[in-house]
């Protein structure tokens, strides 16, 4: 919006929405800041053993993070203070670090996460961790497909709820001009970012064949090791008779996800030891979720592009506004499912094939006091959150209607 407004117009819609959605950014910035370091803290509370071991290895990501994130601190800061006050190309630029710097620090963040999917980076002998490489930890054989997976599912899920908020508004009857455009740029990112998902998921889901064939045993409910193998839409797992039940089967498709052919062998929950098993329900049903609405949004986004294509004033049709707005938490759904896929799934490990996450967690007591301070915190933080994008809302909408 910045750039239109300086590159093709002076309107001073441009700058507003420049101007609220930077605050908006301002609000989740701050939140995520509060949000953030007590879970740093949270890490060294609840997984001592863990961190012992892990800290050493994984750091350099998370020290890496906390550069971007003081980057991304200066230049949010330039750019909501710095309007009118610095030349608009400089302030512009600022923008850009902004949005960039956010991107790495979550990559940095989801690479600490892909070493606890597959680990490297160390030697392990005799229970102790030795040789220690933390650029070959950071750079593991998971990081880049989990990080595109996340960063694409990231601009899906907010440009669907910023969409969405819009969409809302304009049911409302709020200042049509303004939302209008709104809707019209933030949907082009939610649609392209969500035509991408399956992209960048099936590259994601050709790395947990390779290295977590128990995950993708349980995503799927495959219980059997076999060529041409079903791809499992719904259903429930049975594992007494070992099957999934009321669900369909597309033959020969989880195969050729997999490795890129129908006939390739899968390897089943056969092969995989009880004890090394993840919990099937939970796994496959957020599975399941996170697929299925990302192609509702997949849709949803064709068909907003082909309406922006044709120059359709779509928002006027309240019923196309309406399915826009109930698509407004969708992604964030389906970002929650897609962590439970990566978290649960990886289970009984914390390190997988290391640590199991049993011999991870603190032998303290109490520390479901610490449970209760993490509700307090976070439900209050959730309600700043609300009272802030809220207010910000009113403050637009009262100046582009004063009465």
């Amino acid at each position: 919006m910045q750039f239109r407004r300086i590159n093709k117009t002076n309107n001073e819609i441009y700058k507003d929405l420049a101007k609220s959605w930077s605050k908006g950014v301002a609000i989740f910035f701050a939140v995520g800041a509060v949000s953030g370091t007590f879970l740093s803290f949270e890490l060294g509370l609840l997984w001592p053993t863990f961190m012992l071991h892990a800290g050493p290895i994984f750091g350099m990501p998370f020290s890496l993070e906390g550069t971007a994130f003081f980057i991304e601190a200066i230049a949010l800061g330039v750019f909501l203070y710095g309007w009118d006050k610095i030349p608009r190309w400089a302030h512009w630029w600022s923008g850009i670090v902004v949005g960039v710097s956010g991107v790495i620090s979550g990559i940095f963040v989801v690479a600490a996460n892909s070493w606890m999917n597959s680990p490297s980076g160390f030697d392990y002998v005799n229970g102790r961790f030795i040789n220690i490489d933390p650029i070959a930890a950071l750079f593991n054989d998971a990081w880049f497909s989990q990080a595109l997976h996340m960063t694409i599912a990231a601009f899906a899920s907010t440009g669907f709820a910023v969409a969405g908020l819009h969409a809302i508004l304009l049911i409302r009857g709020h200042k049509l001009e303004f939302h209008r455009k709104a809707l019209q740029i933030v949907i082009v990112f939610a649609a392209i970012a969500a035509l991408l998902m399956p992209i960048t998921g099936d590259i994601a889901a050709k790395g947990v064949a390779e290295r977590q064939p128990a995950k993708l045993a349980a995503m799927d409910l495959n219980f059997k090791t076999q060529t041409n193998a079903p791809l499992t839409i719904g259903g429930l797992p049975n594992e007494e008779k070992q099957e999934a039940e009321y669900a369909i089967h597309i033959p020969g498709a989880l195969s050729f996800l997999a490795h890129g052919d129908f006939d390739a062998e899968v390897i089943g929950l056969d092969q995989i030891p009880k004890d090394e098993q993840p919990p099937l329900a939970v796994t496959h049903i957020a599975f399941q979720i996170m697929v299925g609405l990302g192609f509702l949004m997949m849709a949803i986004g064709l068909i907003n592009l082909y309406l922006n294509y044709k120059k359709k004033n779509y928002s006027n049709n309240k019923g196309w506004l309406w399915l826009t707005a109930l698509a407004t938490p969708i992604g964030f759904i389906a970002l929650e499912a897609g962590w439970t896929v990566t978290e649960v799934g990886r289970q009984p490990w914390i390190i997988y094939k290391i640590m199991r996450t049993e011999d991870a967690l603190t032998p303290m007591p109490g520390i479901s006091y610490s449970l209760v301070l993490v509700l307090i915190i976070y439900s209050s933080l959730t309600a700043a959150v609300i009272w802030l994008m809220n207010r910000q809302i009113k403050k637009v909408h009262k100046k582009y209607n004063p009465e």
